[in-house]
């Protein structure tokens, strides 16, 4: 059986492609943290478009619990014709202050278990020629973050990955997209702890996010930035110094820097 397999998908974004793939006629593959918000999504997506899902509880940040997951649709032989990495966080704090736990979970949530599913379900696409993979990153990506800066690197890993692979597979059927949203609507500035951007900035809805992302894969595009706004932010760069872009970055992302 062919799946959509979403990670991330109770909450924000996740939730956005989630509704909007079942919505697509898609069979679902969810995966999360919490079995509750996965039962619970898994219920009203079946009642609103009766269509077939599942979900795997895995904590991304474990090499164990990936590897799970993958095994968990060899157990059931889907093949997952479509893989969105949306699973990712942030943390908004000084380099010198950070919790060198939480940012090395980071690191294995946003780029470790992102590279992981990519590889392993892209040879299953290329077998058959055919699929597609929605690598969600950030405008972060494409500037430092002083006081966000591992999230900003993880971001421009999966920027850097996803457009390298999506060329290395350019004579294929199988299309890897990157996708740069700027801020929208999620949990993720509280947990995140970033405010002060989120003050300066007006976010979008993530239905919107995952409706672009949506119409871009379809159309096999290998990089999208959602907005006007974003990129002229993302393209404005290149006409300064590096030295400029960090500094007019860190302002962004602290108050009085």
């Amino acid at each position: 059986m062919n799946v959509t397999l979403i990670t991330g998908a109770t909450g924000g974004l996740g939730k956005a492609f989630s509704r909007l793939y079942a919505e697509k006629r898609h069979n679902l593959l969810l995966v999360g943290t919490s079995e509750d918000k996965l039962l619970r999504l898994k219920t009203d997506l079946i009642k609103d478009y009766a269509v077939r899902v599942d979900y795997v509880v895995a904590d991304l940040s474990k090499k164990t619990h990936c590897i799970k997951v993958y095994e968990y649709t060899k157990e059931k032989e889907y093949f997952v014709d479509t893989l969105i990495n949306n699973a990712g966080f942030g943390d908004r704090t000084d380099f010198k202050d950070m919790d060198i736990d939480l940012q090395m979970k980071m690191v294995a949530v946003n780029c470790t278990a992102l590279l992981y599913f990519t590889r392993v379900f892209l040879t299953d696409m290329l077998k058959k020629d055919q699929g597609h993979i929605i690598n969600v990153a950030s405008i972060a990506g494409f500037v430092p973050g002083p006081y966000m800066c591992t999230y900003h690197a993880t971001k421009s890993f999966v920027l850097n990955l996803g457009e390298s692979i999506a060329h290395e597979i350019r004579k294929t059927n199988v299309k890897l997209l990157t996708l740069c949203p700027g801020p929208f609507i999620s949990g993720f500035v509280s947990k995140a702890g970033n405010d002060y951007t989120f003050q300066k900035i007006k976010p979008v809805t993530a239905e919107k996010i995952a409706s672009f992302a949506y119409k871009k894969s379809i159309k096999g595009k290998r990089l999208a930035v959602y907005g006007l706004n974003n990129k002229l932010t993302v393209f404005a760069p290149r006409f300064f110094s590096r030295k400029f872009v960090t500094a007019v970055s860190a302002k962004t992302l602290k108050k009085g820097d």
